[in-house]
């Protein structure tokens, strides 16, 4: 368990379901990008019923968070989020697509004064189908939610630690997270990554709930972002 009364200058948050063959490959790659990083990691176990949970190498600096039940990938997000205490926050996934040697990239870019840093995937590794639908529901998700962000999909994010208090948790979250943080006054840029083959398991998502959940929530979002509080408070003596 790692010290909660120290705030780690990077807090990576790693949403997991069903990644036992990957954990001890994505532990070994964060161990590697992060090394000389005052660092912890915080994996959040969305109610996998493999071994994931046992195949986590414990240390000091690595924190579990379990699910009694699998909650999706926004709540396992959210609740990772919430948890973290780094200054800086990274989200990857678990499944080895997202590249923890991009890590330094993106905190580099915060350094230079960016509150959210999304990555964005130049060369996806997956199929046909799965790129153009994609493609179509970045193209209106953008259009409508205007955040301005090519590639939503892409787990792969770095953000001050400030940046979360935007964040309003429901399903389908983790798509507009740049359009929550963006909405609150946030500066967001993009950066390509590297994008690799799933090497084990299989992708938990399919074109209903990447398509049409999408399109149902952006809406919502939408007005959400209309609705928002918008105030600056004189001092007071």
């Amino acid at each position: 368990m790692s010290d909660p009364s120290h705030a780690p200058a990077v807090s990576v948050v790693v949403p997991l379901f069903n990644e036992e063959a990957n954990i001890s490959i994505l532990q070994s790659e964060l161990r590697q990008a992060l090394g000389g990083l005052d660092h912890e990691i915080v994996f959040v176990d969305d109610g996998s019923t493999d071994r994931t949970a046992e195949r986590i190498e414990a240390a000091p600096n690595v924190r579990l968070i379990q699910f009694e039940k699998n909650a999706g990938q926004s709540a396992a997000i959210y609740a990772g989020l919430k948890a973290a205490c780094g200054v800086t926050v990274v989200l990857i996934d678990g499944d080895l697509q997202n590249d923890p040697a991009d890590i330094p990239r993106l905190l580099g870019e915060v350094a230079c004064g960016a509150d959210l840093v999304c990555g964005y995937r130049a060369q996806r590794k997956d199929t046909l189908v799965k790129r153009l639908t994609s493609w179509i529901a970045n193209a209106v998700r953008s259009r409508y939610a205007k955040d301005g962000v090519r590639d939503t999909g892409c787990t792969l994010k770095a953000m001050r630690c400030e940046c979360v208090g935007a964040l309003v948790p429901f399903k389908g979250m983790h798509r507009f997270i740049p359009a929550l943080i963006k909405g609150a006054g946030y500066t967001l840029v993009e950066i390509p990554v590297n994008h690799r083959p799933r090497r084990f398991g299989h992708s938990k998502y399919g074109l209903a709930n990447r398509a049409l959940r999408a399109t149902i929530d952006m809406f919502g979002v939408r007005w959400l972002l209309s609705r928002r509080l918008n105030y600056k408070a004189r001092d007071r003596m």
